[in-house]
């Protein structure tokens, strides 16, 4: 099988031929259709990310394809149809992964849906359910609102009966964003964006995966008891929160890192999952997926990641 592989941090990862291995017990052998790209892909390549596995390692987060061999205790049956969160080994032509780490993807799925959709949507679901419990009628402010998380923060936000403020940067990246459901949209380029929020009332939830000067003004914005979450530092920089306006405004800080609910509540995960997917499945949620390559192009789909020219995802096909 072809797989894409991060031999050395310092070197550019490159497509080996590499075989095939038997599924061991709870593990299934899939053939991969294919695989969505995330931010933390740059990372692993970067060895920056805070689970980047051994060297050497095949890249990819989360994958979609059809089971084809199954270990000793397992329960999934070749020709299964999955959504697999593999945390690597996604940008291959096949791969075996953990039984526990699949998800039966619904017929209606399309597997390139389901390539795109776990991480992004994943984390927002459980970002605004659980940790920000967003309420109908609250204002809900999202920073790198057309990127592969914000726009489904955008998306489920406005589900939920928020009122969503988008934050992106140009004109075609804050129509997306108005597409997904925001009700105001303002550049990321703003001069004061603090003051813009403010203007439009302030924020009860600021979700932010981009950091920087523009998460320092997204929790400037906040109103007293308000809540910020903590998705990621996509511009680069982590934001200045100052904690003693934390403190007199009663605000709340949390960190969500969707891959770590593997251990901190595998249950409230997959019961997410199962909630996202059956709304996927019906039509009410619609991943947006603005580019895909094949896996000869890989270094292009990444480029493209890495200069934030996509909105939505972008997803490589295997063939």
């Amino acid at each position: 099988m072809r797989a894409y592989e991060v031999t050395a941090h310092d070197a550019p990862p490159r497509l080996t031929d590499r075989p095939l291995p038997a599924p061991g017990p709870g593990e299934v052998a899939v053939e991969i259709a294919a695989c969505g790209l995330n931010f933390a892909d740059l990372l692993m390549c970067a060895g920056k990310y805070q689970d980047t596995p051994p060297l050497p390692f095949v890249l990819g987060l989360e994958a979609a394809g059809t089971v084809t061999a199954a270990g000793p205790d397992t329960t999934l049956a070749p020709g299964t149809r999955v959504a697999i969160y593999a945390g690597q080994g996604g940008l291959a032509e096949a791969g075996v992964f953990a039984e526990a780490r699949c998800t039966v993807l619904p017929e209606t799925i399309s597997f390139e849906t389901a390539a795109a959709f776990q991480i992004a949507y994943g984390t927002s679901h459980l970002a605004l359910t659980q940790r920000a419990r967003l309420a109908p009628g609250e204002t809900l402010v999202v920073l790198g609102a057309a990127g592969g998380v914000g726009l489904t923060a955008v998306e489920i936000g406005a589900r939920m009966g928020a009122r969503v403020i988008a934050v992106a940067r140009g004109l075609e990246k804050l129509a997306v964003a108005k597409a997904a459901g925001a009700a105001e949209v303002l550049d990321a380029e703003t001069p004061d964006l603090k003051a813009a929020l403010k203007d439009l009332g302030g924020a009860d939830v600021v979700y932010d995966a981009v950091g920087g000067a523009l998460g320092t003004a997204g929790f400037g914005a906040l109103r007293p008891g308000g809540r910020f979450l903590v998705i990621g530092f996509a511009g680069g920089e982590q934001p200045e929160l100052k904690l003693n306006h934390a403190l007199v405004k009663n605000l709340e800080i949390h960190g969500l890192y969707w891959g770590g609910y593997l251990k901190l509540d595998p249950a409230a995960l997959r019961r997410s999952m199962q909630e996202l997917f059956a709304l996927a499945a019906d039509g009410s949620l619609k991943p947006h997926i603005s580019a895909t390559f094949p896996l000869d192009q890989v270094e292009e789909a990444l480029e493209m990641l890495r200069t934030r020219r996509s909105t939505g995802k972008i997803v490589v096909t295997m063939r």
